[in-house]
């Protein structure tokens, strides 16, 4: 462990000067403000989510892997990709970069993965499964399960496509793709999927496309054939939730003129809705066609909002008791070309956004709401106490998905970010992470700790361009802990954001931080604030009481409550 004692001092411009050198910060693509995207270094769509364990985990199509593919260059085109992106927050603001999920290694029979829907359940016996669904191109639909966490490892359990053409009640349908999966108040659970041009051309109305069907208790297979979902101006985006014990079916409408709307007569007085926008749907019975109650659009194309013109894929989730809408745009991929960090070329690379949205579960009402770069607030602070991933991040610079690489070996997976193995970030000079509402305390900060390899130097900011407030210098060959003093009256109470800046690196990679916190004397800041497990004396808060000095009460001592 290396510790040094740097604050720093002096204002740091856009451009710094360092003997010959001069160092440009890189550019900040979401705003100091603002939440979308939810990553500003990974392009991904489709979302869709789980919550486990206190943590919410979205899923999305890796874009990126054909940015990549296409080197930077021309349009998306979708055929490359094969693997998924995996995100977690528990404060809806700082995400949690896992990495990737390598489909085409796990499921090698599979051409594409696109579109996933994510589930899991706890069993009888206590084991627990967690089911990703995805679209093998638009021919099958695909699943993959783990019985450890929501990362992984992931396996194939059928060796093959779960839904594909020729199976009972699958056609006629042109895309079968897309799934959205639900597990139901009986534990039963539930697939949609379908898509694509209509069956015949001139209903547009009603295209024919999309399927929904129970899954057997394995979850892995269809328990009888499917049904037609009479959804009306269907395309795409298949998605199902449960709301006081009724089926809610979310899904993307088509860009085709609504002149047979007039037609439809279970529209109840509503407006046709508007091009590719997202609707909704209500059953108590969802493989009778007649039961499905449409109830309109909950939300229009996000071309409205000067996000950028496009399909969308949208997936509504309940958080700590708020619904939250996920969806993708094209907002990253335009600052990127308006600050010339992108191909001219290149378009269609999207990226995962949220905004809140206003849902009356009684009713089964989604409220017609708008989407914003502005995004969501944060329902709790970040804990600068806790160990804190560096990959971690309300917002970056200079950082792009092929800069995260796993800490034990790039060579198990293919892409170099398995999402089931930790992962570090190459930072280079003027390259940057940010995490938002950060709560020192009242007792503020005492030290700070950088673990990271390499040659550089970061500096921790308020603002991207701002005074570094402290400054640590590392060199080493394995990854260590940097750990150096900083002024608690500094690192104290609330901050909006906090920017960690690599303003010198020689293959610098970033693997973690941590703060402790300045207690009264005698008392030590614990390394982490879980519940006390090793051999010591603590405090009954749970922190590690410096048992050399004289400490009068009840104390826990090696794991006994005692009285000293």
């Amino acid at each position: 462990m290396k510790k040094k004692f740097i604050l720093a001092a002096g204002l740091m411009a856009i451009s710094m000067q360092m003997g010959a050198q001069t160092i440009t910060i890189a550019n900040d693509h979401k705003g100091t403000s603002n939440g979308n995207p939810i990553s500003a270094s990974v392009f991904c769509a489709d979302p869709t989510a789980i919550e486990y364990e206190g943590r919410l985990y979205v899923y999305g199509t890796n874009d990126h892997q054909q940015y990549i593919k296409n080197n930077k260059k021309g349009s998306n085109g979708y055929g490359n990709i094969k693997s998924l992106v995996v995100f977690s927050t528990d404060d809806i603001v700082n995400w949690t970069f896992h990495g990737t999920i390598d489909v085409g290694k796990v499921c090698t029979w599979a051409g594409q993965s696109w579109a996933p829907s994510a589930v899991w359940r706890e069993k009888e016996n206590g084991t627990k499964e967690f089911f990703i669904y995805f679209a093998n191109g638009g021919g099958s639909v695909g699943v993959m399960k783990s019985t450890k966490s929501p990362l992984g490892p992931y396996s194939s359990p059928l060796g093959q496509a779960m839904i594909r053409h020729g199976m009972a009640g699958v056609d006629p349908c042109n895309w079968v793709f897309d799934p959205g999966v639900v597990i139901d108040d009986n534990g039963v659970g539930w697939i949609a999927f379908g898509g694509g041009d209509p069956q015949n051309s001139n209903n547009k109305l009603m295209p024919g496309n999309s399927r929904i069907a129970k899954l057997k208790s394995s979850m892995t297979a269809l328990d009888g054939a499917a049904v037609n979902l009479p959804a009306p101006y269907l395309l795409e985006a298949s998605e199902i939730n449960m709301m006081n014990g009724r089926y809610v079916y979310t899904y993307n409408t088509s860009w085709s003129d609504r002149n047979q709307w007039s037609s439809y007569d279970k529209r109840n007085g509503q407006s046709a809705p508007s091009s590719c926008s997202m609707c909704y749907m209500v059953s108590d019975n969802p493989l009778d066609p007649d039961s499905w109650e449409y109830r309109g659009e909950y939300v229009p194309n996000e071309g409205n909002f000067g996000m950028g013109w496009g399909n969308n894929h949208t997936h509504l989730h309940k958080f700590n008791g708020n619904y939250y809408l996920f969806y993708h745009s094209t907002l990253l991929e335009s600052s990127m070309k308006d600050k010339g960090e992108m191909n001219s070329d290149a378009s269609g690379y999207r990226s995962i956004g949220v905004n809140k949205a206003t849902v009356n579960e009684q009713t089964q009402k989604i409220n017609k709401m708008t989407l914003s770069k502005t995004g969501v607030s944060a329902i709790k602070n970040l804990d600068p106490y806790q160990l804190q991933q560096a990959e971690t991040m309300a917002s970056s610079g200079g950082v792009m998905y092929e800069d995260y690489k796993n800490t034990k070996s790039v060579s198990k997976s293919s892409l170099g970010n398995d999402a089931s193995e930790n992962l570090y970030i190459k930072m280079k000079a003027g390259s940057w992470t940010s995490v938002r509402k950060v709560d020192f305390g009242s007792n503020g900060a005492k030290s700070f700790t950088l673990r990271a390899k390499g040659t550089g130097k970061m500096e921790i900011r308020l603002t991207r361009t701002g005074k570094a407030l402290a400054t640590v210098e590392f060199s080493s060959t394995t990854f260590e802990d940097h750990v150096i003093e900083v002024d608690s009256t500094t690192f104290k109470g609330v901050k909006g954001n906090v920017f960690f800046v690599f303003t010198e690196s020689t293959n610098a990679q970033f693997d973690a931080w941590q703060f402790s916190e300045e207690l009264p004397t005698g008392i030590q800041s614990p390394t982490n604030r879980q519940a006390v497990t090793k051999k010591g004396t603590y405090d009954l808060n749970g922190r590690r009481i410096d048992a050399s000095r004289n400490v009068h009460g009840i104390v826990i001592e090696n794991g006994k409550k005692v009285k000293r």
